[in-house]
């Protein structure tokens, strides 16, 4: 058996050069899209003094970087790969890509956690909101979602960096997974697979949980108010937030959640949480808030 010392990424191989054009085109488009959505929330964050004083805002501006930061370890390489086919990607390369691209998605769960914390102790204890989620708590969970996240798949990385490839050097996929790199090594590894299917099941459905548990609280005290315009707005926001939960927990559920989802799907619900959902996170979480308009207002009009 042959070592490699590369991989070549198939992406999309039964497309057509009109279907491998409108792909890039559309990729192209919703990389832009979310680069300018986030970088938006991000400067309106770091400029604007009233909204570092609040921890909704900071936790936004934390999570519209990380969406930044999520897209761009798959999209640039991506479009890539649909434009000259056929490069190969070195080991290191292809590693470093799959740290990155799954620590960022654990602290994405973490982050959305914090999210809804936040937004539960906001609807469910107003007056004891600024004395429950203080500015010293907020920062210490931004600090703690970063850090977990980027330390969640430490040790799967790990093992399956350690197994030898051989033979096909070709990843069905158009990024660096653990399912097709456990199928390009030279021996299986049962346990390796299993601790990636156990570590990702443990973040999944612990931070889903606590997030439903989470909203359930903020609708049954949302159930208490007099129907009006702010119990419309407050139910508004729930089932927004909401629907991004579900779009992205539902896709990658059944991508590490169920090993056995076939090559072609995995790879098509993969564009749906690594794409569509950080390009329709700004204008869900902040762009359609009034604050966050005014301060975007605010601080262009400083700048000019």
């Amino acid at each position: 058996m042959t070592s490699i010392d590369g991989f070549i990424l198939l992406g999309f191989p039964s497309l057509g050069w009109l279907s491998h054009t409108i792909l890039c085109a559309l990729l192209s488009l919703a990389y832009a899209g979310t680069l300018a959505g986030n970088l938006c929330i991000v400067w309106a964050v770091l400029r604007d003094p009233r909204l570092q004083r609040l921890p909704m805002y900071i936790l936004l501006g934390n999570f519209a970087w990380l969406e930044i930061c999520y897209i761009t370890t798959m999209v640039p390489r991506m479009l890539s790969d649909l434009v000259s086919p056929g490069i190969p990607i070195s080991i290191l390369a292809c590693f470093v890509q799959f740290y990155f691209f799954f620590s960022l998605g654990a602290t994405e769960c973490l982050f959305l956690s914090a999210m809804a914390l936040d937004r539960s102790l906001a609807i469910c204890h107003p007056l004891r909101y600024s004395v429950l989620m203080s500015h010293q708590l907020c920062w210490a969970l931004v600090a703690s979602c970063w850090l977990c996240g980027f330390l969640w798949f430490v040790v799967p990385i790990i093992l399956i960096s350690q197994l030898s490839f051989c033979g096909t050097n070709t990843l069905d996929h158009f990024v660096c997974d653990p399912a097709p790199l456990l199928a390009a090594s030279c021996t299986s590894a049962p346990r390796t697979e299993q601790a990636c299917y156990a570590l990702s099941s443990l973040i999944i459905f612990a931070t889903v949980l606590f997030i439903l548990a989470s909203y359930g609280l903020v609708i049954r005290a949302v159930l208490r108010l007099p129907a009006g315009a702010r119990r419309h707005k407050a139910f508004s926001t729930c089932t927004s937030h909401l629907a991004v939960v579900a779009l992205f927990y539902g896709s990658v559920m059944v991508n590490y959640v169920n090993p056995a989802a076939s090559g072609s799907s995995r790879k098509v619900v993969t564009l749906f949480y690594t794409v569509w959902t950080p390009l329709f996170n700004p204008l869900i979480y902040s762009l359609r808030n009034k604050e966050m308009k005014e301060a975007l207002r605010r601080t262009l009009l400083r700048e000019l």
